[in-house]
């Protein structure tokens, strides 16, 4: 059964139906969520009031895009108006460079395994802008194309490759500074 047919049966009455968009979709509603509001409290209450929207609105949705793309679009329109960040400015590059130095703690033969490795990647995601963190996110961990990424973000294509670049260069340099403090 596609997602189509899913919708249709929850705008007839089958609201058990929806279960399968909470399950399908929750973890990644909630990496979305708290990249943007940066702590797990907020992010849960974001997931929440936008799971409630998303069933609330069900009837406004086109199937025109994916379902994902509508409903990630949703959390984060919620999680900005949540949080009323400045999502696309940069935070205080020295603050995100001094939390490099709690990283110092772990071994360096440790971080050669994969478990590790996500560890550094997400604490690294964490030291970022979240803007940044969060198209990182989508496009490499999510395996969002720019097109999908402009639909959830709002921004256009062009923009979300610029702002990508961006994060990529931010993510090198940090995770180049984290290694150098892990190495000694």
């Amino acid at each position: 059964m596609n997602e189509n047919q899913r919708v249709q049966q929850v705008l007839s009455g089958n609201t058990s139906a929806f279960a399968y968009f909470v399950e399908t979709y929750q973890d990644m509603a909630f990496t979305i969520a708290h990249r943007i509001c940066g702590n797990v409290h907020d992010a849960e209450d974001v997931v929440q009031e936008s799971f409630v929207k998303v069933y609330r609105n069900l009837h406004t949705f086109r199937s025109e895009s994916k379902f994902s793309s509508w409903l990630y679009r949703i959390v984060y329109n919620t999680a900005i108006t949540h949080s009323k960040s400045k999502l696309w400015l940069s935070s205080d590059q020295e603050r995100s460079l001094m939390n490099v130095q709690e990283f110092s703690d772990l071994d360096t033969e440790t971080q050669i395994l994969d478990s590790e490795r996500t560890e550094t990647v997400s604490n690294v995601l964490n030291c970022m802008p979240k803007g940044e963190a969060l198209l990182l996110t989508l496009y490499y961990l999510e395996d969002n194309p720019v097109k999908e990424i402009a639909r959830i973000t709002g921004l256009n294509e062009s923009n979300v490759k610029v702002k990508l670049f961006r994060a990529r260069q931010s993510f090198k340099e940090l995770y180049t500074k984290y290694e150098r403090v892990t190495t000694f």
